[in-house]
């Protein structure tokens, strides 16, 4: 494998920053390292607001556009994403460290970062 087939092997959404609208729920930014590997989240809206940190996922693609992410947080907590990059939607399943599991919908779109 030479360095060209590494790099057309990271989904295209390594390397950008997408905000995720769950409702009134929760708004994030998720932000992915170019590593394909590392992506860090700030919650910048809902009951959560201000909480962040960085995880290691594992993504693996479902259909165009379309993946599926999980990883656990620090806490334990387990989140499973299924994001469609293309059609800008993302549902999201996690049992928090409490054992409550939780479901959300909402919108996905790619946004600059400064």
């Amino acid at each position: 494998m030479n360095n060209n087939d590494t790099a057309t092997a990271l989904p295209a959404f390594v390397g950008r920053t997408y905000e995720v609208r769950y409702g009134e729920t929760m708004t994030a930014l998720n932000i992915y390292a170019a590593d394909g590997q590392t992506m860090r989240y700030e919650v910048t809206a809902g009951p959560f607001k201000g909480a962040t940190a960085e995880v290691r996922y594992q993504a693996e693609q479902i259909g165009p556009g379309l993946y599926a992410l999980s990883w656990q947080e620090a806490d334990k907590g387990t989140v499973v994403h299924v994001d469609d990059f293309e059609g800008g939607h993302s549902r999201s399943y996690y049992t928090t460290a409490g054992h409550e599991f939780v479901r959300m919908a909402g919108t996905l779109r790619e946004v600059t970062t400064p």
